[in-house]
């Protein structure tokens, strides 16, 4: 939830090119407004969530406009929007997942085709309406070995990608990747992340917590799965403090709470792609430093790079992967999502 990541891109049918990126923060007010809606406890009116829907839209119109200022002579055939998440119910007896960020402020601030809601399309085939980026990666991310792309936002999810292109790729959300480490260090120390880790790495890992993380049910739950910050927050992690025998510093908590991380991450990979030795990591999360540490050290054996080696910087990932899903939609080409999210039928935005 820091802000819009924007990425001007081409594809032909196995490569992609990105001709410029561009990075626009929320301001720190409509941060904290985002922070207090997204709380499953939050119990507001509906006037203030059409009003940030209105200003999300309006700093998503702002970002595409300045992005296109930076490449004047390139043609723009569509652009594709996520929005701002704050609420993702794939399991309701009235599955739902609800993005901010009004999309025709954009198609009127740029005159161009504006395609969203990408999510919600997959829920009514009865997926699980995400992750989505696990498409994007099975296009691009094959290689003549089997690998994962793993992808470290607020909720960490995993491509399995094999080398046969006639095999289904896998993907689902794995737990928490930044949004409990985020709301720790935001509660004690006012920060928005801690900054490389180094917070988390001054502290020591409670394994009594960590066991007590682990066991959620979650983490054993089959594919396809995904989840959010309504189950992933400071709720889930104040009912496992409570089990304590014994009393645990913030720092410790954070060590903890990467150590969860990294954890449920390598179990996930190993239960479900075991024969995979290369790990492409995008995200937030590949700039923290102790978490990719921790990563390293819970299983040595994988490769664990970043997917800049591949030509896409971790943070631009999402925006070119949505970039393309306009693509294929302008093209009237489906998403393959059906082994992914668990949609009965691939369908076209």
């Amino acid at each position: 939830m820091d802000g819009v990541d924007a990425a001007i891109a081409s594809f032909t049918d196995t490569t992609f090119s990105i001709s410029k990126t561009h990075f626009t923060a929320y301001p720190d007010k409509l941060k904290a407004k985002l922070i207090k809606i997204i709380h499953p406890d939050w119990r507001g009116n509906l006037k203030t969530l059409l009003d940030i829907d209105h200003e999300i839209g309006g700093i998503f119109a702002q970002t595409a406009s300045k992005i296109l200022t930076l490449a004047p002579n390139l043609q723009i055939e569509a652009i594709g929007t996520h929005g701002q998440t704050i609420r993702h119910q794939p399991s309701s007896s009235k599955p739902n997942s609800w993005q901010l960020g009004d999309p025709n402020l954009i198609a009127e601030a740029t005159g161009i085709t504006t395609i969203s809601d990408w999510r919600r399309r997959d829920m009514a085939t009865g997926g699980q309406g995400a992750p989505l980026t696990p498409a994007f990666n099975a296009q691009f991310f094959r290689r003549n070995h089997n690998v994962v792309v793993l992808n470290l936002g607020g909720i960490a999810n995993i491509s399995i990608i094999p080398q046969d292109r006639q095999a289904a790729t896998i993907g689902f959300d794995t737990g928490p990747a930044n949004t409990l480490l985020d709301s720790w260090v935001l509660r004690h120390q006012g920060k928005n992340f801690d900054q490389n880790g180094q917070w988390a790495q001054s502290g020591e890992i409670n394994q009594q917590l960590l066991k007590s993380m682990l066991s959620d049910p979650y983490f054993k739950l089959p594919p396809p799965k995904s989840t959010g910050r309504e189950y992933f927050n400071l709720s889930f992690l104040t009912q496992h403090l409570n089990h304590l025998t014994q009393s645990i510093s913030n720092k410790d908590v954070q060590a903890t709470l990467t150590e969860l991380t990294a954890r449920s991450i390598v179990d996930a990979i190993r239960r479900h792609a075991g024969n995979t030795t290369e790990v492409f990591i995008c995200g937030g999360g590949m700039n923290n430093n102790y978490l990719i540490s921790r990563l390293k050290s819970v299983s040595s054996a994988m490769d664990w790079k970043s997917t800049a080696e591949s030509g896409i910087m971790p943070e631009n990932m999402e925006a070119v992967a949505f970039a393309w899903f306009a693509k294929q939609t302008v093209e009237q080409k489906p998403l393959e999502l059906t082994t992914i999210t668990g949609g009965k039928h691939s369908r076209i935005a």
